[in-house]
């Protein structure tokens, strides 16, 4: 099969599309026929190997253990495993596979659910693990209810960009921060106020919020909550721009330490990923309440350039892999 392969950590020229063998898979696994891929920020940190803490935490020391990058995955089942019960060949599902930058990737079973008629390949392969982790931020760990006043603090972004229709579908009054050029399509998403983060600053006291979800931001702990009401919530999901070695676990560690201690609720999670997560916001997205907002759709073969495009800030919402879209056969071969 084609395949994106990476044999070492660095940026996108690490990358190359390659044949390599088709994945087998264990009793509990699911062979996936790919159709779509999507892209998000753990492919980066994943792809460079930074911050240097996951490679600790598993993820390969000198090199990826896995070689085949992407997560997030739509297609068909391929195969199963023997103690496979929830799938047959031939199902539409979407969720979590090992390497879904590939024609077959290979799933466990609790990480994939199928895929609805009325949800494209492309709108279910960019969801799984950006509307997860926005909608665990709203519900399970920033408790987000009706009538709350919600600060999105990366509204831009894939997280991001699930973030503020959830909180919008959840009865919540949105503000959105944003650069300038990517503002409008935050507003196109129903945030009810917009904060350009390049002429002001979204976190000055001025307003105060029942919930401030911060994504990959960099406001110091002491700031955010200024922003926030005596007894409102902060959601840290990620950290960007700190040191090589953590990330931003450090501002992530003394928000849980120093919580107990005042009125507010300090918080960071890592999004879980089994199915019944998935199913929740599934049926938010079959509704209409959520629509993935896809910005660019790329080849197999142009998922180096997908990587560039992320890291340079090039991308409002997701992208996108075609799997299955006819290749440039001059400009894959020049990437191989």
């Amino acid at each position: 099969m084609r395949a994106v392969t990476q044999r070492a950590y660095g940026s996108a020229e690490v990358l190359a599309v390659k044949t390599v063998d088709r994945p087998t898979v264990a009793a509990d696994e699911v062979l996936v026929e790919v159709v779509a891929a999507g892209l998000d920020r753990g492919v980066w940190h994943l792809m460079t190997g930074l911050p240097y803490l996951i490679r600790i935490m598993g993820f390969g020391f000198r090199r990826p253990k896995n070689p085949v990058p992407g997560a997030d995955v739509a297609g068909r089942v391929a195969a199963i495993g023997d103690d496979v019960t929830r799938f047959a060949v031939g199902d539409e599902v979407f969720g979590i596979a090992d390497g879904s930058f590939a024609e077959f990737a290979r799933a466990k079973e609790s990480k994939l659910i199928h895929k609805p008629r009325n949800i494209s390949f492309e709108m279910a392969g960019v969801s799984t693990i950006s509307g997860m982790t926005a909608l665990q931020a709203l519900t399970t760990v920033g408790r987000v209810a009706a009538g709350d006043h919600v600060l999105v603090i990366g509204a831009s972004g894939g997280v991001g960009s699930f973030a503020v229709q959830l909180a919008k579908a959840f009865g919540a009054t949105v503000t959105g921060v944003a650069s300038g050029p990517k503002l409008e399509m935050v507003r196109s998403l129903g945030a009810d106020r917009l904060i350009d983060y390049q002429a002001g600053d979204p976190v000055d006291g001025a307003i105060r919020y029942d919930a401030i979800i911060d994504i990959g931001g960099r406001n110091p702990l002491a700031k955010l909550q200024r922003a926030l009401t005596s007894d409102g919530t902060l959601v840290i999901v990620g950290g960007e721009g700190a040191d090589v070695v953590t990330g931003g676990i450090g501002r992530q560690l003394r928000a849980a330490a120093l919580s107990p201690f005042v009125s507010q609720r300090l918080t960071f999670f890592v999004a879980s990923e089994d199915h019944g997560g998935l199913e929740d916001l599934l049926d938010l997205v079959a509704d209409g309440h959520v629509k993935p907002s896809i910005d660019r759709a790329y080849r197999l073969c142009q998922v180096p350039d997908a990587l560039a495009d992320l890291a340079s800030g090039r991308i409002a919402g997701k992208a996108v892999i075609d799997i299955q879209r006819p290749a440039d056969s001059d400009h894959e071969e020049a990437r191989s």
